[in-house]
């Protein structure tokens, strides 16, 4: 399920938002207090949660040039965008929002885990430069067609993927078919890969 629109008004990403969020994650001892009081440098800031903020558009994250970590879940986000400055990120979570197509992503090239889970998502497209990928979840989409699986052959790095709650899911030949395209994979939806079942599926793996 994706995320519905609620009642309050959809919020925009502007300086007030981010500098409270940096403020409330801050450290609290001391030092975080002085820092609070001399203003905080978003190029400083490393993780930043903005989850249940009814956010509707990605925006005026270019500050945050050094953040490794984004919380983004749980708002009604319709689109993959303004996360072009932030080349270090490591780990995104974008689940529970409204979004349907995969994209924006292109400058991320140390991103390990990626959360798109509940969402609208249909097609695994456009992930191409996220060359360390290790965790894909995108459960609970729109994802029908087998031949997106195939499409991840192209992540080396890819351990831990979570695809149920999609129709692609409910096919007979599902975890035979991802065990055939991707051996490398140690967890498929939160399970450990059945090692009986990913042998078997060897016997039929295409060539690399």
């Amino acid at each position: 399920m994706s995320r519905p629109y609620d009642s309050m008004e959809p919020k925009v990403m502007d300086d007030d938002m981010l500098k409270a969020a940096v403020g409330e994650q801050g450290p609290q001892e001391e030092a975080g207090q002085l820092a609070k009081q001399e203003g905080i440098l978003f190029k400083d800031v490393l993780s930043l949660q903005l989850d249940f903020q009814n956010i509707l558009r990605i925006d005026n994250l270019w500050q945050f040039e050094n953040l490794k970590k984004l919380q983004l879940n749980n708002n009604i986000i319709e689109r993959i965008e303004g996360l072009t400055n932030l080349i270090h990120l490591v780990w995104l979570d974008l689940s529970f929002n409204n979004i349907e197509a995969i994209e924006g992503l292109d400058t991320l090239v140390n991103l390990e885990d990626l959360s798109l889970s509940n969402n609208r998502i249909s097609k695994m497209d456009s992930l191409d430069a996220l060359v360390k990928l290790q965790v894909l979840s995108l459960g609970n989409n729109q994802i029908s067609n087998m031949m997106n699986i195939i499409y991840l052959r192209r992540f080396p790095c890819l351990r831990t993927l979570s695809l149920a709650g999609n129709p692609v899911s409910e096919a007979e030949e599902y975890k035979m078919f991802i065990y055939a395209y991707l051996p490398d994979l140690v967890y498929l939806d939160f399970r450990r890969v059945d090692e009986q079942m990913a042998s078997a599926a060897s016997t039929q793996q295409p060539t690399r």
